[in-house]
């Protein structure tokens, strides 16, 4: 991944509901007084996808036991290295970076 220096900076702010969106044609604002506040509908798929974001939530992002159960060859002198594997996954990777820059 390259990285820039092209990126705006965002500054935070905010925004009254009468300025929001202010000159975007089409776009829909509550008119003063009337009491109609903007409404945000997820799809099922949006809901889907947070129930998913919090159960994983709890997960941990590594697995220590194996960690500690790696460490522990390596250091009884057990723990073997299988090139050929290391080889190929090393290459799957290379051909999906470069299948990624294609598209």
């Amino acid at each position: 991944m390259k990285i820039d220096g092209n990126l705006r900076s965002i500054q935070s702010g905010s925004v009254s509901e009468g300025q929001a969106r202010a000159g975007k044609p089409g776009a829909s604002q509550p008119q003063p007084g009337s009491g109609s506040e903007p409404r945000v509908e997820l799809s099922p798929l949006g809901s889907q996808l947070a129930g998913i974001e919090a159960s994983l939530a709890g997960v941990p992002v590594v697995d220590a036991q194996r960690v500690e159960e790696i460490k522990q060859a390596i250091s009884d002198g057990h723990f073997k290295v299988n090139a050929d594997v290391i080889a190929d996954r090393l290459l799957e990777t290379v051909r999906e970076l470069i299948q990624s820059q294609k598209r």
